[in-house]
């Protein structure tokens, strides 16, 4: 097995994958104990009617530079094949600023090709290159070197038999011709926002059973105060405080170290020191907002007034769109897009791009009373009234 520690080696293989009409890559990294992604091993691999050839990249080598392998994602005339690759995307935007492209990700291909919800990529090697994984090496310490034959065999798995699962979807959906439906996804994940984490907007992602103006602006303090400890000292953000206890902080307000100490869910290094000093100016810095600074909620999805029977309809109606296009459902409109929808929302992506042409126009007819839903044989088809 080929495993790349020099930048000239990987200029190398690089070069040669760029003549390809397409890379499957994938990584192995650790994030347990750090806020960014901690990058331990890229496999690549190639192939087309000349050959095949696939490599192990180690990024823990010292001196190793990976420009030559971000010369290739900004290549055009190589598409850059990944499964689920959100979390690989954003190693290499956070490591490098670069976005691959062409980009193609064959979960998101295999949703809009009907094999289900997010599949799994054990998932698409059993049916699609019809072997088995050997996932004992899933969990591993991918840091610790050298690393074991299981390990790498493991690896290079991850990107030979992507190469495969690539071909036939991109096949298929160019038979289908919903290529374009992979395109507009891909959209998302090319989009350098999906992966950058801003302090202040870090509150919206902590639940809360209270929408009162004063106690999100602690909450928000708080949260951003977190962000940015957890970010310049690369540690989880649950290792600063857990949501848990960061509301609790937002409802009882201490005001000292004391009043910290008798916090049920603050963890004892938050107690003293840097971090107990930063949530207690926090606190101080929610609780002197001024009313009109206060953050708000989005309510307006939350005070619709949903038709419930109209939603179980919809709900219906997707099912059976979904199961004629042989597409994922929740590709196309979740839960709350439906209710959004049978409360008179038009804001929703269901109505947008492809999804309008698979479920939208029929959901739109079915909400303003044009059809209406009917079985026929085995199937729910709509009719006109």
């Amino acid at each position: 097995m080929k495993t790349i520690t020099t930048t000239e080696d990987l200029a190398a293989f690089c070069q040669e994958a760029a003549k390809r009409p397409y890379v499957t890559v994938d990584t192995e990294f650790l994030r347990e104990r750090t806020y960014y992604s901690k990058l331990c091993l890229i496999q690549l691999a190639y192939q087309d009617e000349k050959g095949a050839d696939a490599a192990l990249v180690d990024p823990l080598v010292e001196g190793l530079s990976l420009e030559p392998l971000y010369a290739l994602f900004r290549d055009q005339g190589c598409v850059k094949v990944f499964h689920a690759a959100r979390q690989d995307l954003e190693i290499f935007y956070v490591d490098a600023g670069v976005i691959p492209e062409p980009l193609f990700d064959t979960q998101v291909a295999a949703m809009v090709c009907g094999f289900g919800e997010q599949v799994g990529y054990e998932t698409l090697v059993r049916k699609i290159a019809k072997a088995d994984l050997d996932k004992s090496s899933r969990f591993t310490d991918w840091s610790r070197r050298p690393l074991t034959d299981a390990q790498a065999t493991y690896a290079l798995a991850d990107v030979t038999h992507l190469r495969d699962i690539y071909e036939y979807l991109s096949a298929r959906l160019a038979k289908s011709g919903r290529s374009k439906w992979v395109a507009e996804e891909m959209a998302v994940l090319k989009d350098p926002a999906t992966y950058q984490s801003d302090p202040e907007d870090a509150w919206k992602r902590v639940k809360t059973r209270t929408q009162s103006g004063k106690f999100l602006a602690i909450v928000r303090e708080l949260a951003r105060f977190r962000e940015v400890y957890a970010q310049s000292r690369d540690i989880p953000r649950n290792r600063v405080f857990k949501d848990d206890a960061l509301v609790e902080l937002a409802s009882t307000k201490p005001l000292s170290e004391n009043d910290l100490g008798r916090s049920r869910l603050l963890l004892r290094e938050a107690r003293k020191g840097d971090i107990a000093n930063g949530i207690l100016a926090a606190i101080k810095a929610g609780m002197a907002v001024a009313p009109k600074d206060m953050p708000k909620v989005d309510g307006a999805r939350a005070k619709l007034q949903v038709n419930p029977a109209l939603a179980d309809m919809l709900r219906v109606l997707l099912k059976a769109k979904t199961d004629d296009a042989e597409v994922a459902t929740k590709l196309i409109a979740t839960s709350a897009d439906l209710d959004a929808l049978a409360a008179g929302e038009r804001d929703v992506a269901a109505l947008r791009g492809w999804r309008r042409e698979v479920f939208g126009n029929d959901a739109l007819e079915l909400c303003e009373g044009r059809v209406g839903l009917a079985v026929k044989g085995q199937k729910v088809i709509t009719v006109a009234l």
